[in-house]
């Protein structure tokens, strides 16, 4: 329903910043396009893409392609997901933005701001396998209905290594948290040996945040800051 996942659009006022820091942990930059008059980036791993937009925005945003964007509104408002905001003007970038029930903000675009590129060598960057996007969630079950509609199917609630209800989809994978364990959403790694990541970040000058998200297990498992304030979170031994 939401089309083809595109990027977690976050803002940033400092986008040379949160682009040194994403390529020393090993994400790659990817050539954008001039659909937006702001400064913009794009890095990824070949799992996740995380676009960075110099720029005040609902932040951060899960952002889709679906095409033909005006025609899709009907089908949107037929299945319950109204946007809050629609700019469908002949001069711009056709967008809509939507919330989840949780209050995270989702965008659709009528095309592409970046194009695809290989991953980068090795498969995937200092901070493991990407395994999901984690939201914090009030109410496990509006939630999991609203993004149901939207295309994803949610699988049954699991407790390690963190409380949480897994969806699926052919591009992105998600997961709901309750928000006593962080407000905020997570990307979520499988790193392996924590001890050995921890080591190979402080020798590149990325100390671990002193926050955490509460009950998890310090000793093998590591959340990380980007200067936007996007969390990335280390899973080991998954």
């Amino acid at each position: 329903m939401f089309g083809r996942f595109l990027e977690f659009a976050v803002a940033t006022q400092d986008i040379a910043a949160s682009v040194q820091f994403y390529e020393r942990l090993g994400f790659a930059q990817l050539p954008t396009s001039d659909a937006w008059r702001h400064r913009y980036g794009v890095l990824g791993d070949g799992r996740i893409h995380i676009g960075l937009h110099e720029r005040t925005m609902a932040s951060p945003s899960i952002c889709f392609v679906l095409p033909e964007l005006r025609q899709a509104r009907v089908r949107l408002a037929a299945a319950g997901l109204e946007p809050e905001v629609a700019r469908l003007g002949e001069e711009e970038l056709h967008q809509m933005q939507l919330r989840d029930p949780g209050g995270q903000a989702i965008t659709l675009l009528e095309a592409r701001t970046y194009s695809p590129a290989a991953p980068p060598a090795g498969g995937e960057s200092l901070c493991g396998y990407f395994l999901h996007l984690s939201l914090p969630e009030a109410d496990l079950e509006r939630a999991r209905e609203f993004w149901e509609r939207a295309g994803f199917v949610a699988l049954e609630a699991v407790e390690e290594p963190y409380a949480h209800i897994p969806l699926t989809s052919d591009r992105l994978d998600l997961a709901f948290h309750a928000r006593r364990l962080i407000d905020a959403p997570l990307l979520v790694f499988e790193c392996g040996d924590w001890a050995a990541t921890r080591t190979r970040l402080e020798a590149l000058g990325i100390t671990p945040s002193a926050d955490f998200p509460r009950g998890a297990d310090r000793r093998h498992s590591g959340l990380i800051e980007a200067p936007e304030g996007t969390l990335l979170w280390m899973l080991g031994g998954v």
